[in-house]
Formats: structure tokens, sequence, C-alpha cells
């Protein structure tokens, strides 16, 4: 079973020295991933923070950065942050990077990679 995922992010994050990180990878979320965070002070004076501490738990690289933390994930983009978001879904939910598609013109169905590739 395959349990960490590759990205790569629409901006990337940009870190003190400017050097932009775009590749990463991502775990699949664990239950206590889930209902730990709701503990947080952070997340109960703030619900919407919830998805910052998820992702901070479940990101465990974005380029030369290993030891990601909320501070690294409230710096990313809002492209960036929504992609994550997005990328977290759908590995967690079908186990998959892809996308199910259909062809407008055909009506053929397909998957689909939504990342943003190369810029």
């Amino acid at each position: 079973m395959k349990t960490e995922f590759e990205f790569e992010l629409p901006h990337g994050y940009v870190d003190a020295q400017e050097k932009t990180h775009r590749r990463g990878t991502m775990r699949l979320a664990t239950a206590a991933d889930e209902i730990l965070p709701a503990r947080d002070p952070r997340v109960q004076s703030n619900p919407a923070y919830l998805s910052v501490v998820i992702l901070a738990r479940v990101i465990t690289r974005i380029g030369d950065v290993n030891n990601l933390n909320t501070q690294i994930i409230e710096n990313l983009f809002a492209a960036d942050f929504a992609y994550l978001q997005d990328f977290y879904n759908r590995i967690n939910e079908s186990g998959k990077t892809t996308i199910d598609v259909v062809c407008p013109g055909c009506g053929k169905r397909f998957e689909a990679d939504p990342s943003p590739g190369e810029p």
C-alpha cells in the first residue's frame, strides 16, 4: 500500500534565504492527524486553523525542508495552500493523486494529474 505521495506546488515555499522549494511529499493521514489538532489552542480559537495544523503534520518534505511546522504552512502562498488542501483530500479519499475527468468533446473518461507541472 502506498502511504507517501509526491507533489509539486504551483508557486513554491520561499525560505529565509529566498530559495524556492516546489517539490515535496505528503503521507496519508492517520486518525490522530485528524483528531489531535482539535486540542490545539490555535484551532480552538480559530477553527479555520485546523487545516494548517493537519498539513504541518502530514507533509514530510518540501524541497530541502524536512522539519515542517505550522509557521512554514502559514507562509505558503494562498494558491499553494489551496493546492495542498486539495491534494490532502485526494490522497486520503481515493489513495491516488489523479482525478477522474471526462472529455467534453468525445465523452471519453480518463485520469488526469492536476499538478501544476513546470512553470
